[in-house]
């Protein structure tokens, strides 16, 4: 996966996209020759001895998938349930699969698993191999009763018992496959699973595709500022005392701008500072020349947190999805229990 999407992802007629069309033919035949091998019992699907919640998407970049994991996380455990987190920990210097503790490097573990480890106060395993880093997850935890996987629909050698995706249109592009566009799989796969979380509108060509499936919207709330670097100090800051004031904006995510544009929405003189999906930062990528506060995503402030400057700001955000979205995972939880 890219660390950044290349340009002509956004248009179907460019000539590189023109150029590679053929290409998604030959890489949707492979992807499909693959899934059906694992439907078949060709290939092996690993079952873990306690149900597992996929939550993914069909397209390269971010779309928002790490805040919904922490909303799942949230209320599997006020229905009563103990969760475990596994990840790909994408972008680790590491290999193989460990477990993530809360005071971990990023650059062995992985940014979005380690933020996880944080925020979840569950625990989280990382592993290219799903499976067998919910093995571990499940050695070492023997009370977890559920595996959430982050960003796992592709992985289908790890069985699961709901899919949930997550759609942003704006990571979808050109909505064509890899590589003439960031789709790793066709857009009728989301017809296939549970449920989908919209993160924003969606197009007309996106809606088709899903069909029946049940679609929740999510939105994405933070308000309150919590200071980044060593040895901090500083209290919280709510972001309304910073209305009308010139920021430094870092986002080395998949999709930026959404970050950016939250800000704007709330009155700050945003000056956009994006970097790749995954970024691996150093003091030097946050020396602005200014004072200016300067505001992160939480993704990138537990890279940032040992050099960050003392006027570096985190924006945590929390997804908000209707209840009905659980309900549906409730459901499909409880009757596939039964039916074992």
């Amino acid at each position: 996966m890219p660390r950044s999407t290349p340009r002509f992802w956004r248009s179907r007629s460019d000539w590189r996209t023109l150029l590679l069309w053929p290409l998604t033919w030959l890489f949707g035949a492979i992807a499909a020759i693959r899934r059906g091998l694992y439907r078949a019992g060709r290939l092996k699907v690993e079952h873990l001895q306690v149900p597992v919640i996929v939550v993914g998407n069909i397209a390269v970049g971010g779309s928002g998938k790490t805040p919904v994991v922490q909303w799942l996380v949230a209320q599997l455990r006020m229905h009563g349930y103990a969760p475990g987190v596994v990840s790909r920990g994408y972008g680790r210097i590491a290999s193989g699969v460990r477990l993530v503790a809360a005071n971990d490097d990023a650059a062995q573990v992985g940014d979005e698993p380690l933020l996880l480890a944080r925020s979840v106060a569950c625990p989280v395993a990382v592993g290219a191999d799903r499976a067998a880093a919910g093995r571990a997850l499940l050695a070492a935890h023997p009370g977890c009763n559920v595996i959430v996987s982050d960003d796992g629909m592709q992985h289908y050698r790890l069985h699961r018992d709901v899919e949930l995706a997550v759609v942003d249109q704006g990571v979808m592009a050109n909505a064509l496959l890899l590589p003439a566009g960031p789709l790793r799989e066709p857009l009728g796969r989301l017809a296939s699973v549970d449920l989908v979380i919209a993160h924003g509108v969606l197009a007309a060509e996106t809606v088709g595709a899903i069909a029946a499936v049940p679609v929740f919207s999510m939105a994405l709330e933070g308000r309150l500022l919590l200071p980044v670097g060593p040895g901090v100090v500083r209290a919280p800051l709510p972001l309304e005392a910073l209305i009308g004031r010139r920021v430094h904006a870092v986002a080395g995510i998949g999709r930026p701008e959404r970050f950016f544009g939250q800000l704007e929405a709330f009155g700050l003189q945003v000056v956009p500072h994006p970097f790749p999906d995954h970024h691996d930062f150093c003091a030097e990528d946050l020396r602005f020349g200014s004072d200016d506060p300067l505001i992160m995503t939480s993704k990138d402030a537990v890279k940032c947190a040992t050099f960050a400057p003392n006027n570096a700001w985190e924006l945590p955000v929390t997804a908000t999805i209707p209840d009905g979205a659980f309900d549906r995972i409730l459901e499909k939880l409880l009757n596939g229990h039964q039916a074992a």
